[in-house]
């Protein structure tokens, strides 16, 4: 079972269409905006795919992208609010140190510690507070506040299952990265009932560090800071290595064989195959790269700002499109 055939060459034979004209209406002095903040940016497929979504559900809205230093990150924020933005997604390296900057957090951002979308909602008195984008035009808020939630970690365990059939509980995996991205997976599998959890990180404390978390929060879940002996059920690469061709693999094959694995995850979705995927097709696993684990992060920020169903398919071809068809 080779890495096309669980992820996205499945999703491409069965996702095919027109992406809807995002310029069918015009942008005018009514036009609504939400955006992705990241340092960079500009590599980001967010606005491909939510511009698609907003397009299809028939909102005067625009989706864009600005690059935000780190130490800035507080002074878009405020002004994203002054200017009544719908919405933000934050991306590398803003998710953890956006967590203070939040006026309230949803349990998703308590629960994973990072925050990769930001509602802004409005009230008028003492009313109760409702998201700008359900706000009438005619309508001007009082006050605005931002409120903070993660999409990333349950996107991820979406994601397994669709494209690689993989569930977390009772299972073994071998995460690679114990950063923003690595922190946040290794909670949400031992939430969702991982039994073993291998963390490989190039600075071991702060693979200790996650570990420990874990050890506290999830006591059903064994931790372990160095490479399993035994064969595991799934790798997960949570690292920035294979975003360039040149970079050496996330793994160390010699203390870990990838046929000693069940399935390779990469987050990396561009390029299409990294390294560690071809490493992992040609072992003869089961592969996928993280397209689908964007996807749902982004559909369900749609939603969060929307209160509405994403056209999560219209979204899917248009991700495609704009990082693979080209």
């Amino acid at each position: 079972m080779l890495f096309f055939c669980l992820g996205f060459g499945r999703q491409k034979a069965l996702h095919s269409g027109a992406v809807p004209d995002v310029f069918a209406h015009p942008i005018d002095a009514s036009t609504r905006y939400c955006a992705v903040f990241g340092f960079p940016v500009r590599h980001s497929a967010s606005p491909a795919m939510h511009n698609a979504g907003l397009a299809a559900l028939g909102l005067n809205w625009r989706y864009l992208a600005f690059s935000v230093p780190p130490q800035q990150l507080k002074m878009a924020l405020q002004g994203a609010a002054v200017m009544r933005f719908v919405g933000i997604n934050l991306t590398v390296p803003h998710k953890l140190l956006a967590l203070p900057m939040m006026d309230v957090l949803d349990s998703s951002a308590k629960a994973w510690g990072a925050v990769n979308t930001v509602r802004f909602e409005g009230r008028t008195g003492d009313r109760p507070w409702q998201p700008l984008g359900q706000w009438s035009e005619a309508e001007e808020p009082e006050q605005v506040r931002a409120h903070g939630f993660n999409t990333d970690a349950d996107a991820l365990i979406r994601a397994l299952d669709e494209d690689l059939r993989w569930q977390p509980e009772g299972r073994s995996v071998l995460l690679l990265g114990a950063g923003g991205a690595g922190r946040v997976a290794a909670l949400r599998l031992a939430a969702s009932g991982v039994r073993q959890l291998y963390l490989i990180n190039r600075t071991r404390d702060k693979a200790h560090a996650v570990a420990v978390e874990i050890q506290q929060r999830y006591p059903g879940c064994k931790v372990s800071v160095d490479y399993p002996m035994e064969p595991v059920d799934l790798i997960l690469n949570a690292t920035s290595l294979g975003l360039k061709s040149t970079d050496p693999l996330p793994l160390d094959l010699e203390r870990f064989p990838l046929h000693r694995s069940g399935a390779v995850y990469d987050m990396i979705y561009r390029p299409m195959e990294t390294a560690l995927l071809e490493a992992a097709r040609r072992a003869g696993r089961p592969a996928a790269n993280g397209l689908g684990m964007l996807l749902h992060q982004g559909t369900r920020a749609l939603e969060i700002w929307t209160g509405r169903p994403a056209p999560v398919e219209v979204m899917r071809r248009a991700l495609w499109e704009h990082v693979y068809a080209a």
